[in-house]
């Protein structure tokens, strides 16, 4: 059971990258699927999560309007399109898995309390000004 996280690259403020999330071992439709980031010496932070169930979708007010989530459920994957790239959205980028929506959107927002099912390792994104 792995997730795999991938896209990630060197761009230039203003330009776009896409990652994706590939699930192997289990199904997304059990589970909402989540990115999360952390840049150097600052916190994790929540960036954007999607429900398997019915599409909805969270976004943190940083990326609002520029990143895009959507979930490939016949290819077990999820997809964060990021356009209108700023260097502050420079980071490690995970994707994680919980079978719960709403706690992965508390999650996002700071609530640690709960656990993610699962984690893939981290695709880096540099965006340089």
């Amino acid at each position: 059971v792995q997730l795999q996280a991938y896209g990630g690259g060197l761009v230039q403020a203003g330009e776009s990258l896409r990652l994706s999330c590939a699930a192997s071992g289990f199904s997304f439709d059990d589970y909402a699927i989540g990115w999360f980031r952390q840049a150097p010496g600052k916190e994790r932070e929540g960036v954007s999560c999607i429900s398997s169930t019915d599409g909805m979708a969270y976004y943190a007010d940083s990326v609002k309007g520029r990143f895009t989530i959507s979930s490939d459920v016949a290819k077990n994957t999820v997809h964060l399109q990021m356009d209108s790239l700023k260097p502050e959205d420079t980071a490690v980028y995970y994707c994680a898995a919980h079978r719960n929506f709403g706690l992965l959107v508390a999650s996002m927002r700071g609530d640690y309390t709960t656990s993610m099912a699962y984690w893939g390792k981290g695709t880096l994104v540099t965006v340089s000004s």
